[in-house]
């Protein structure tokens, strides 16, 4: 059967209603665009680990569907494309596929809308929304993870641009142009290129000491079971663990350092509030006072009532260091 093609991508299956099981399991056949930054180390939010987790089956995606900024994005992604071809006065049209490149089949792609019939030929749109919060990521450029999502989408679709349309706060339009580089696209292509000789070996990527990373070994190894390994044999551990004494000693110094210069501000603040400088001011102001349940008197005086409103909490995996005595 003859491939269908959209420019030199590969058609590979149509997404009009398509059951979310099915769209898993073609995600999990490669890296997608919004793939792309996590797989390569860039995303702020996901860790290599976490995706390889989720592309070797081990861990099943989290839905995000009822989150509510994807549930604002997937509302406003129709408005924001009208937007565009009203100010633009270009035509966008929908790309309802999962887009595949002829020569790397790991690279798969989705398309918010494609813009059309323009002498320099065709593009893609990329929409996002952003909150006011997030409006500085955006003040020189597209994020850096958004970059690599766009660069992705054009080595699958082989075209030459994109426009990457924002909305900021609810009120803040813009429009951002990405051009093809191939030098970035070759770059990203080998990078997620590794990543995928990781997920077809099944070899765990390290760590990258983000939160997420943290929270995707606690999900690999979540129970303990008591035994000891001895690792005074192995040059790189040992030499990870000597690192690791010394990060912790040099970061007890500068918590202390910085203990005591923020003291001797607020003692030279006294009773005022703020502090102006040549570079910059301080403040330091009461917060509300609060109440709290006096949890220690109620188990006292009414034990059957704490008990009735007491819910289990699942434990976690505690890391500790505990240095010889005379370790860095």
């Amino acid at each position: 059967m003859k491939q269908q093609r959209y420019g030199q991508a590969i058609r590979l299956a149509s997404t009009l209603d398509m059951p979310r099981d099915i769209w898993l399991k073609l995600r999990q056949q490669g890296i997608g665009s919004s793939d792309a930054a996590v797989a390569v180390g860039l995303s702020p939010y996901k860790s290599p680990l976490s995706l390889w987790l989720e592309k070797t089956g081990r861990k099943q995606p989290e839905d995000l569907s009822s989150k509510e900024a994807v549930t604002w994005g997937t509302i406003l992604e129709p408005v924001l494309a009208t937007v565009y071809a009203q100010r633009t006065g270009r035509k966008v049209r929908r790309v309802n596929a999962v887009l595949q490149h002829p020569e790397h089949p790991h690279l798969l792609a989705n398309l918010d809308r494609e813009v059309v019939g323009l002498p320099e030929g065709p593009g893609i749109l990329e929409i996002k929304t952003a909150s006011y919060h997030s409006a500085p990521q955006w003040e020189e450029s597209v994020p850096v993870a958004y970059q690599c999502q766009v660069l992705h989408q054009l080595a699958v679709t082989g075209h030459a641009w994109a426009d990457v349309a924002v909305l900021i706060g609810g009120q803040d339009f813009r429009i951002y142009r990405i051009e093809r580089d191939d030098s970035k696209i070759a770059d990203l292509l080998a990078r997620e290129a590794d990543f995928w000789r990781c997920v077809e070996q099944d070899i765990q990527p390290e760590p990258d000491g983000s939160a997420d990373a943290a929270s995707a070994l606690q999900w690999l190894y979540p129970q303990d079971d008591g035994q000891s390994v001895d690792f005074t044999d192995s040059q790189d551990l040992n030499r990870l663990f000597c690192e690791l004494l010394n990060v912790r000693h040099t970061l007890e110094e500068i918590e202390s350092q910085e203990a005591n210069l923020r003291q001797r501000l607020q003692n030279a603040l006294g009773p005022a509030s703020c502090g102006l400088f040549a570079g910059g001011r301080i403040a330091w102001k009461r917060t509300k006072d609060r109440q709290a349940p006096d949890l220690d008197r109620l188990s006292a005086e009414h034990p059957e009532i704490l008990q009735r409103y007491v819910k289990s909490i699942a434990g976690t995996r505690r890391f500790m260091v505990y240095p010889d005595r005379g370790s860095a």
